[in-house]
């Protein structure tokens, strides 16, 4: 399925199928609105439980229903992700969302609501959430900005490069001051690779977080020979789960024959600092080192020959690369290089 891509002045819907964090940080979110504005020229428009905390699952379902039902709404936001997403899924007319497809932005939570759109055949974009990417301190990220406008405006392949510099330490939204601060940057060591062959396919993955709960409930997972010419995405949140944890999903997928059949592994940055788990710097790299072994580790027992690229710049870090979930995407491993079809 092909989207028109977006014009200047659409208007755009801005949902919280997560968590309604708009209504406790509303500054925060009103950022956010100010740069959809002002630097990609759309025209936002909230829902009913935008801003509502606690809204109920059916409350939220429905809003993302009317959001993409609505034809004046080009494309469709979160605000943020959450943790509860996987149980709003029950309350979606897929029906609705096959004949209304619009692109959907967000990340983490929103894993579900991406592998929902999958099942469905509508793409959507990993990445791009109001409160985060769009809102962030001091100003938007220059390469955030281009991966957003190739996500928006642009169609057809685009080779995806390594950021030059990256950010993991986050200042609290409790004080408004410090929106126009600047996050402390860090030098990218760039992308590591394992694997030398060529490799395409249609990308599907997420938050492995969610991705635990999608394996566990079984009942939103594509029949596994649909993933057979898939590229495996993954990244993990500010959870920070162990490398375990993360050897135990690839492992799971693995026996359940997925592994075998993908054609590529991208893996984000790991998210290594957060408010409650503030690692030192000398951990924080251990953290991530930890993790990309692991990732090889569970992989090479399934599969020899896929390229595995880790480190790459979507998901929990800024600045941020948007993934089109459900398009095409080249990973070759000879020349190391990665193309997205936006």
């Amino acid at each position: 399925m092909n989207f028109s891509k977006l014009q200047s002045g659409d208007q755009v819907a801005v949902i919280s199928p997560s968590a309604g964090l708009p209504g406790l940080f509303p500054w925060v979110q009103e950022l956010g609105l100010q740069r959809m504005r002002e630097v990609f020229n759309l025209k936002p428009v909230e829902y009913a439980t935008t801003r509502q905390l606690g809204a109920s699952l059916p409350a939220r379902a429905q809003d993302v229903l009317r959001a993409f039902a609505d034809p004046a709404n080009k494309a469709v936001f979160a605000s943020i992700g959450g943790s509860d997403q996987i149980r709003l899924l029950k309350h979606l007319d897929p029906d609705v969302l096959r004949a209304n497809p619009k692109p959907f932005f967000g990340f983490s939570d929103n894993t579900h609501l991406h592998l929902y759109l999958w099942n469905l055949g509508i793409p959507s974009y990993y990445g791009g959430a109001v409160m985060t990417q769009f809102a962030m301190q001091g100003q938007m990220h220059a390469y955030t900005i281009a991966s957003l406008q190739h996500a928006l405006f642009t169609a057809g392949e685009v080779e995806v490069r390594a950021a030059p510099f990256y950010t993991d330490e986050a200042l609290p939204w409790a004080d408004p001051a410090m929106l126009h601060q600047e996050r402390k940057q860090v030098a990218n060591e760039g992308w590591y690779w394992d694997g030398e062959a060529d490799a395409a396919g249609i990308l599907w993955g997420g938050c492995i977080e969610s991705l635990l709960l999608q394996v566990a409930a079984e009942k939103y997972l594509p029949p596994a020979l649909a993933l057979r010419d898939s590229v495996l995405y993954l990244e993990t949140s500010e959870s920070m789960p162990p490398a375990w944890v993360v050897e135990y999903l690839l492992t799971g997928l693995g026996e359940r024959g997925w592994l075998a059949g993908v054609q590529a592994v991208l893996v984000g940055r790991p998210k290594a600092w957060d408010f409650a788990h503030p690692l030192p710097v000398a951990e924080q790299a251990a953290y991530r080192q930890q993790q990309r072994a692991a990732v090889v580790l569970a992989v090479r027992r399934y599969n020899t020959r896929v390229p595995i690229v880790q480190n790459m710049d979507f998901g929990h870090t800024d600045p941020q690369l948007i993934l089109p979930s459900g398009r095409p995407a080249r990973v070759l491993g000879s020349e190391q290089r990665v193309f997205f079809t936006y």
